[in-house]
C-alpha cells in the first residue's frame, strides 16, 4: 500500500512539530522549507491537521505552529486513516466498473490487508517517532538559505 503525498508530507510535518522546543514557534514556511515540500502543500496540510485537533495554529506576532497534546498521543495508524481517503484500495466501482465485482474475493482481502496496515500503525504513537535518532535530526535540519548562507525569503 503507498500513502499519498498529502498524508507523507503530513506525518513529517507533526514529526517536526513533535521535535520543536515550547518556545519555537514555526511558521508553515520555515516547515515547508526545512521538510523541503512546496509551501501550498504544507500549507494544506497544515490546515487538515488543524481540523483533526494535531496541530494548533496561532496568526500573527508570536504565532506559528505547535503540536497538540492530543496530536503527541495519537497513533500514526489513526491520523493516516484520518488522512487518507477512505475508498476501497482497488476501484471496483470506477468507470467503467468491473465485472468482477458482484463475485470478487480480491475486494474483501484487500480491505482485510488495508485494515493489517492501519493496526499495525496504531502501535504507534506520534511522540514514539521522534525518538533517537529521528528527534536529534530532524532538530538538525535547517533552512536551505541558511545552509547555503542565502537569504530565506
Amino acid at each position: 500500500m503507498r500513502l499519498t503525498a498529502f498524508t507523507d508530507i503530513s506525518l513529517r510535518i507533526v514529526m517536526r512539530l513533535a521535535v520543536a522546543r515550547p518556545h519555537d514557534l514555526l511558521t508553515t514556511r520555515a516547515v515547508a522549507d526545512v521538510l523541503a515540500v512546496p509551501y501550498t502543500h504544507a500549507a494544506k496540510a497544515v490546515a487538515r491537521l488543524g481540523e483533526l485537533g494535531v496541530v494548533e495554529a496561532r496568526r500573527g506576532r508570536g504565532g506559528g505552529l505547535q503540536l497538540t497534546e492530543a496530536g503527541r498521543g495519537t497513533t500514526v495508524g489513526a491520523l493516516v486513516r484520518s488522512l487518507e481517503s477512505a475508498g476501497d484500495v482497488v476501484g471496483c466501482e470506477d468507470d467503467p466498473p468491473c465485472p468482477l465485482r458482484a463475485a470478487c474475493r480480491l475486494r474483501t482481502a484487500l480491505r482485510r490487508a488495508q485494515e493489517a496496515f492501519y493496526a499495525s500503525l496504531d502501535t504507534v504513537t506520534v511522540g514514539s517517532l521522534v525518538d533517537a535518532p529521528t528527534g536529534p535530526l530532524l532538530l538538525s535540519l535547517t533552512d536551505p538559505g541558511e545552509r547555503t548562507g542565502a537569504p530565506a525569503l
